[in-house]
């Protein structure tokens, strides 16, 4: 109790150890490489950054930091925007690609805005750093020799051929089709190909909004197919469309992991199952669907975003003539 004033009060060792943090603090903090320190041991943390950012971030400011001793900077006071701008023309000399600088800019960013933050440097240098534009890369989709391989692939399996036909047949995002139960599935009572039997998926789409989905007559067959296996499985009683082995809703990381099995085991690559996505609206708007029902189809806000599978659709066009060659 000596250490301590009466009413709480810290007494002299208390402040002592208080006084000798914060000149830790200030002294640690003298050079760029002990700010570095800093932020990973205090910074990363407050921000509950994920493993992989901080080993980003770690090796992006290190990187920056041999960049600027090698030009014989070393102090933090010394460090200004022109260091910066030095460093970002240091990354394009090196050609690195635009999505590598623009992450090595923000990493800056916040490293720079954590040290006005916490006040030790007078002011955010990179506030106006400008990260290099990315260029936009249009979505991968696959050819329909590489669906059809796929379709073929998982076709022994009730359950991923239900799933991937869903994913496939109707574009619907991840996380659509991780949520869905089978009171949100109407299939008809004889699934055919006939234009007024088709089916319907009720869905909640981003922001909230509920929508109705066609489902055709390949996807009505496959889910009526895995409806009546599962009925034997662990968990049939569960209302989740899909379930794991263990008799559980399928997460949407296990859907992911489900669809690349497949997706490898036919060899496609730089696929995903957003893939699926763009795929169905790039050979739907190929085959002369209009715009307006797949803006619909795959709840898009804005007609420009679904213009954009026009030009893969061209794409699909061409690599079809290439593909079933005469």
């Amino acid at each position: 109790m000596g250490s301590e004033s009466p009413v709480g009060r810290p007494g002299t060792c208390f402040t002592n150890m208080i006084h000798d943090t914060i000149t830790k603090y200030h002294a640690a903090v003298a050079t760029i490489a002990g700010a570095i320190e800093l932020f990973e041991t205090v910074g990363m943390p407050a921000r509950g950054l994920s493993v992989r950012t901080r080993a980003e971030y770690s090796s992006d400011l290190r990187e920056f930091s041999r960049f600027l001793e090698n030009a014989g900077f070393s102090q933090l006071g010394e460090l200004s925007r022109h260091h910066l701008q030095a460093f970002q023309a240091h990354l394009d000399r090196r050609g690195l690609r635009p999505s590598s600088c623009r992450r090595k800019t923000q990493t800056l960013k916040v490293f720079c805005r954590f040290l006005k933050q916490e006040g030790i440097h007078a002011s955010n240098i990179a506030s106006e750093l400008i990260p290099p534009r990315v260029p936009a890369r249009e979505p991968r989709f696959l050819s329909e020799v590489e669906y059809k391989e796929l379709l073929r692939a998982c076709s022994y399996h009730p359950r991923d051929s239900a799933l991937i036909e869903l994913l496939l047949q109707t574009g619907m995002r991840l996380s659509e089709v991780a949520s869905l139960t089978w009171k949100d599935i109407e299939l008809p009572a004889k699934v055919t190909a006939d234009p007024d039997n088709a089916g319907f998926a009720r869905i909640l789409r981003k922001g909230g909004k509920t929508a109705q989905v066609p489902l055709n007559h390949k996807v009505c067959r496959a889910l009526q197919n895995w409806q009546q296996a599962r009925r034997t499985r662990r968990g049939a009683e569960h209302p989740a469309v899909f379930l794991s082995k263990y008799g559980q809703p399928m997460s949407k990381r296990a859907i992911q992991e489900t669809v690349a099995k497949y997706l490898t085991v036919v060899g496609i690559t730089g696929a995903s199952v957003h893939t699926l996505r763009h795929t169905m609206a790039t050979h739907h708007i190929a085959r002369g669907t209009d715009l307006k029902t797949m803006q619909e189809t795959l709840g898009h806000a804005n007609l420009a975003t679904t213009a954009l599978y026009v030009s893969l659709a061209k794409q699909a066009q061409r690599k079809a003539l290439q593909e079933h060659a005469l």
